[in-house]
């Protein structure tokens, strides 16, 4: 296996069982001001951040293991291809390595289950793939080790990026300090995927024409432009009910970051913004106008999906879409591989980007990063970095893109015409992965608490808990300006009624 790093990678998450964002270890107390690595710099020539050599691991025999997303096929990917990995090891550096172990769970589950390992210094989970918000929550506390470091001891990983999405996204924090500690597992974009049978069918494009006066869209290049009101006339053609058939399905349920994520690019994308990075103020901004008629109009489209709209996740929309009963489904585009079945075979799908507001589109980021744990010994560490490197290379970045749904994520990778033309979705995922196309949100590590709180707000106005957008984004907006202020994050309080408000 050739150790020349491919310049590519991969993305997010599906969950067909979500979980309660809330996390049950508190992180109060454990924060330390400074990271595991120290300062970057010059790394000591007998490091084990340097990896393996022909020496140091020769004849040993290691156990291994990582955390990984529950039911999300990317993230089971190094288990699938660890066989590939045990011949790299025993090959290039002359040890063997046992079968990986792996604890998995749902994002808001898996945090549960990581922290407290990483809180007592074990070295149970040596490599993990976390979500991108956690960044923050591992990184304070001194939990993982700085990828920076990491970079100086082996620069063929530092791979250039195909854009600034994915370091300020998968790598930075704190947000805007060029600091990195995650290493791109798999990046996700957003999009829309449609019924290309239904497009291109000639009846129908004749009955839309004859109801519309227009001509119905079929192809990339066409959808790839469309406007937010020209695609809902496109659902509310296709709307179909009564045959089982509707127009249109988003994620609403409250579970981890569905709500939020999906709503995000209303918002983003019609001048609303979530939060101020730089004084980490929310109030006041969460809660505009802007932002309120945006959720509006994300609500709005309930008209166009079934009754308990309100529930659905990322499984939920797969199902429906896969059974024939959606013409159409927000979704991550790395759920790509599977938006597909036999009776919705892949020839009749097609993928496009977000739909663009009067020619502004701003989309949500999703996707993992691996980070390393700072409590590994020097083998666990040596093989850590040896798994990276091995992660990276052009034949093993091959398999998980062509045959495990991974998507590529740098500049070389998303060049490759090879990548570009496994599947409808790739380009739709590159085109959102450009400069500017889309935005993570907060790393902080009060990142569940804020999360929790808007999650239940955010739910509750499509529910009719909450009576209005407006209501659910003050209470959002109020509570997180609180936490943030507890944590010392802000020097900006919370309005005085903040613990009045309820929902």
């Amino acid at each position: 296996m050739s150790p020349i790093i491919d310049k590519t990678l991969d993305r997010r998450m599906l969950l067909k069982t979500g979980t309660a964002a809330a996390v049950a270890v508190s992180l109060s107390g454990l924060l330390a001001a400074c990271s595991s690595g120290g300062d970057s710099g010059a790394v000591a020539k007998d490091s084990p951040l340097f990896g393996s050599n022909a020496e140091n691991m020769k004849g040993k025999t290691i156990d291994f293991a990582y955390s990984r997303i529950g039911g999300w096929p990317p993230s089971a990917a190094p288990e699938t291809q660890w066989a590939d990995f045990q011949a790299y090891a025993l090959e290039n550096y002359g040890y063997t390595v046992n079968k990986i172990t792996f604890a998995e769970a749902p994002f808001g589950e898996l945090f549960q289950k990581v922290a407290p390992t990483l809180a007592s210094k074990s070295q149970e989970f040596n490599l993990l793939i976390v979500d991108s918000q956690w960044l923050g929550a591992l990184s304070e506390p001194g939990w993982i080790i700085k990828a920076d470091d990491v970079f100086a001891a082996n620069p063929e990983l530092d791979i250039k990026p195909f854009s600034s999405l994915v370091s300020n996204t998968y790598q930075v924090y704190p947000d805007g300090s060029g600091t990195r500690w995650g290493f791109p597992q798999m990046p996700d974009t957003q999009g829309v995927f449609l019924r290309k049978d239904m497009l291109e069918d000639p009846k129908e494009q004749a009955a839309f024409k004859k109801k519309t006066g227009k001509d119905l869209p079929s192809t990339y290049e066409v959808l790839s432009e469309i406007e937010y009101t020209d695609l809902v006339e496109i659902f509310d053609f296709f709307h179909r009910p009564a045959k089982g058939m509707y127009g249109t399905a988003l994620m609403y349920s409250k579970e981890y970051d569905f709500f939020s994520c999906a709503y995000y690019p209303f918002a983003y994308s019609t001048g609303g913004k979530i939060w101020d990075p730089e004084t980490n103020n929310v109030y006041g901004i969460l809660n505009s106008p802007e932002n309120a008629k945006a959720m509006e109009q994300f609500v709005g489209l309930k008209k166009y999906q079934p009754k308990n709209f309100a529930a659905f996740g990322i499984g939920d929309m797969i199902d429906l879409f896969t059974q024939g009963k959606a013409f159409s489904a927000w979704q991550w585009l790395a759920v790509g591989k599977f938006m597909s079945s036999d009776k919705v075979p892949a020839e009749n799908v097609i993928s496009i980007p977000l739909p663009k507001w009067n020619g502004k589109l701003i989309g949500a980021m999703g996707g993992q990063p691996w980070v390393i744990n700072a409590f590994n010994d020097d083998d666990h560490m040596r093989v850590a970095i040896d798994v990276l490197k091995w992660w990276y290379t052009k034949e093993t970045q091959d398999k998980f893109i062509k045959d495990n749904g991974g998507l590529p994520w740098s500049e070389e990778g998303a060049a490759n015409p090879e990548y570009l033309s496994v599947a409808h979705y790739v380009k739709p995922f590159l085109y959102m992965l450009e400069e500017g196309r889309s935005q993570d949100f907060w790393h902080l590590p009060e990142y569940a608490e804020m999360l929790a709180v808007q999650q239940e707000a955010f739910n509750g106005y499509a529910t009719g808990q909450v009576k209005t957008a407006a209501a659910a984004l003050e209470y959002a907006a109020a509570k997180q300006q609180q936490i943030l202020f507890k944590a010392g994050r802000t020097e900006t309080p919370p309005p005085e009624n903040v613990d009045s408000l309820k929902i």
